[in-house]
């Protein structure tokens, strides 16, 4: 999602900070670029016209223009003025000091509402916090089923009571039983999974004014699908005017959205964007953060965000282990398995590129082959040998080779190459790790 934004605005601010004296003209032509850019990514048209002035407003000024750097500074009122359209601040969810904190979810069918009620779960059950999920739709046992499913996988109590022919009163009834329960049983966190439409309607909406008024939760979260762009933001103002949300989770942004819900919905409804769903797995929800969106539409990253994944799939132990094998020239194939499967814990690759400084280009060096598919073939050729010989390489003969090779639908270059790389990788990983590493890099990889 963004790519296409974040390159339209690395070149027009490319262009901007290659100038080295700006004027009003200079400034004018390229916020008309950044104009048409943002229209392209479906960002409603008030909203870009008053971005548009603000920024003209500040860029414009004596401070920017007689700076030494006025095309940074552009670039700096540019950063600004997209973290206040999405909100500036990060708001996460609000936690009440008497537990449980009553989480009302709310959305149409097909955004992933029942989904993010697990990925919520998931989330804080990771915190330490003990959370119960409601099936609060019971004229759809689907959705229920489908709670439980996720609950029984995520270690983590359901609450339902599903009835054929269930009434509005019923539904009420089953959410102020969840929420008993909660309070009764010690539960930090109670998460309401409530009916959804193909469409919005009346039943639809008096239902959930109904359940909202006699559970008041702390949290009513709407569920957008960010694909439906300006549809989103007009389905968030629905729901707000009618029900009165307090926040957006937007899901399926990892897809080819074009960026318009996660620029619009903050400024057209005056609602904060909480988290991001960002993959179909149930660790891909991510606290939304509006400065570093912002960095990430400007080409600069997120690598606060990456740093972040890291430290939530590599514990301080395992990094330890790990440097200890290296340096002690003990990391084997089955070690760098293992690294390869952390990695891949951290998203894809597509992802992870995003949020480094200038991932655009490079994903666009790749041409649109991303290196997953190598990445699986790499480890199926290691699944393919046996334990001793993922624990010793020196054992991997000719007939071996033969064998991982068939075993992996690979061929023996293919495993040849990977003995080379792996052992090249560990004479670097080692060289690094130890004193004087960057001389000694230099004069290794020329002997390569």
């Amino acid at each position: 999602m963004l790519d296409q934004l974040s390159e339209k605005f690395e070149h027009i601010l490319r262009k901007l900070r290659g100038t080295g004296v700006l004027s009003e003209q200079n400034i004018a032509e390229a916020l008309k670029e950044v104009r048409v850019a943002l229209l392209e990514a479906d960002v409603n048209f008030k909203i870009v016209r008053e971005f548009i002035e603000r920024v003209r407003e500040k860029a414009v000024g004596q401070e920017v223009l007689q700076s030494l750097t006025p095309g940074h500074q552009v670039v700096k009122v540019v950063w600004d003025e997209l973290r206040a359209m999405m909100g500036g601040e990060r708001a996460g969810l609000s936690l009440s000091s008497v537990p449980p904190t009553v989480v009302m979810m709310v959305g149409l069918q097909g955004a992933g509402k029942t989904t993010t009620c697990g990925k919520l779960a998931k989330l804080f059950k990771n915190q330490g916090k003990r959370v119960l999920l409601v099936a609060a739709d019971p004229r759809r046992p689907a959705a229920g089923d489908q709670l439980a499913s996720l609950g029984h996988d995520l270690g983590i109590d359901v609450h339902r009571a599903d009835r054929a022919g269930a009434s509005q009163a019923d539904v009420v009834r089953i959410c102020q039983a969840g929420v008993e329960r909660g309070r009764d049983q010690g539960y930090d966190l109670v998460v309401l999974d409530t009916g959804g439409r193909l469409h919005i309607d009346d039943e639809l909406m008096g239902e959930l004014v109904a359940v909202k008024a006699a559970v008041r939760p702390h949290e009513v979260l709407l569920v957008a699908d960010a694909m439906t762009g300006q549809d989103a933001v007009t389905m968030a103002g629905q729901f707000d005017q009618r029900v009165g949300v307090t926040g957006v989770i937007l899901t399926k942004v990892e897809g080819d959205a074009r960026g318009g819900a996660v620029l619009s919905i903050r400024a057209v409804t005056g609602k904060p964007i909480k988290f991001l769903g960002v993959g179909e797995k149930l660790d891909a929800l991510e606290l939304f953060h509006p400065d570093r969106m912002a960095s990430r539409i400007l080409g600069m990253g997120d690598v606060l965000s990456l740093i972040e994944k890291a430290q939530e799939t590599f514990t301080r132990e395992q990094a330890e282990e790990a440097q200890r094998r290296l340096t002690s020239n003990t990391f084997t194939l089955e070690d760098f398995r293992a690294q390869l499967g952390q990695v891949s814990k951290l998203g894809s690759l597509e992802q992870i590129l995003g949020m480094l400084p200038g991932g655009a280009k490079l994903k666009g060096a790749m041409d649109g082959q991303m290196p997953e598919r190598e990445m699986k073939r790499v480890v199926a050729m290691i699944d393919s040998m046996t334990a001793r010989e993922r624990r010793d390489h020196t054992l991997i003969n000719g007939s071996r080779k033969k064998r991982i090779a068939r075993g992996s639908g690979t061929s023996v270059m293919e495993v040849n190459r990977l003995i080379k790389q792996f052992l090249s990788a560990r004479k670097i990983a080692k060289v690094m790790t130890g004193a004087g590493g960057r001389r000694q890099l230099a004069q290794l990889l020329r002997s390569m």
